[in-house]
């Protein structure tokens, strides 16, 4: 489901399974890293990806996974792997957000360095349907931009944002018009492609270090606020993990292949 194609210098990684809103099972994130990784042996000076169709990507592909056993715990630690290796990427890499844009959708979002957000985008957290939580390091990306009140409304309800709302919120980088994201990415992609690499780089240098409470001075900082984003990722990996043995975690997963509304707490 993952394509790869070189051009100018840009490497363009796309989620192709647009049938199923580009949702990844185990299978795909492993070709997804695959891309990433021949990208990066090719020495492209910038990276796009997007999703095929009318989302970027709707999450985890869950359609043939059984609560009882579901091994999240392996699938979350692949996801952290390739979160890490999109992180740190050898060039500036841009995303665009179109349609939904959940869970495993977010978390790429997040490991990428500039996102455009279509104005249509929706962003949020749908997962109290599903008895589980919001996953990918999305607590520690809305609790930091957001605030507490904010980010426990939106996993409380279940609310979606636009992408324009995201945008002005301070989640991403800009809001572009759907019928305009593709062009306004590409040419500004190609124009990064064509620009000082290793100035960008040293950039991106800085940038993670100030993000993960790296200070090049020696005196000490902490990221996120809660000292560093990969370990707040893995708190919040541990707790969907811890869920999956909950009989809310089993109803959720049971009505969504059922195509019905769960009934918690029965």
């Amino acid at each position: 489901m993952i394509d790869l194609t070189f051009a100018g210098g840009v490497a363009e990684v796309v989620l192709n399974a647009p049938t199923k809103l580009n949702a990844v099972d185990r299978d795909a994130l492993g070709e997804l890293s695959e891309a990433y990784t021949e990208a990066a042996a090719a020495g492209v000076r910038a990276l796009l990806l997007r999703g095929e169709g009318r989302a970027f990507c709707a999450g985890r592909d869950i359609s043939n996974v059984d609560a009882a056993t579901d091994d999240v715990a392996g699938y979350l630690a692949d996801l952290t792997a390739l979160m890490r290796q999109m992180d740190a990427f050898p060039a500036p890499t841009f995303a665009i957000a179109s349609g939904a844009c959940l869970g495993v959708g977010l978390g790429f979002l997040i490991a990428t360095d500039v996102v455009y957000v279509a104005d249509t985008a929706r962003i949020g957290s749908p997962f109290a349907n599903l008895g589980a939580i919001l996953d990918s390091g999305g607590h520690p990306l809305f609790y930091e931009r957001l605030g507490a009140h904010r980010t426990l409304d939106l996993m409380y309800t279940a609310e979606l944002m636009t992408g324009t709302e995201a945008v002005a919120l301070g989640l991403f980088s800009r809001a572009v018009a759907e019928a305009d994201i593709l062009s306004f990415t590409r040419a500004r992609v190609a124009r990064v492609a064509a620009g000082p690499a290793e100035a960008f780089m040293a950039s991106k240098r800085l940038v993670h270090g100030l993000r993960d409470g790296v200070d090049p001075n020696g005196f000490g900082r902490e990221g996120w606020d809660r000292g560093g984003f990969w370990e707040a990722l893995a708190e919040e990996s541990a707790a969907q993990v811890a869920l999956t043995t909950t009989p809310d975690y089993r109803e959720g997963f049971a009505a969504f292949r059922e195509k019905r509304t769960p009934t918690f707490g029965a």
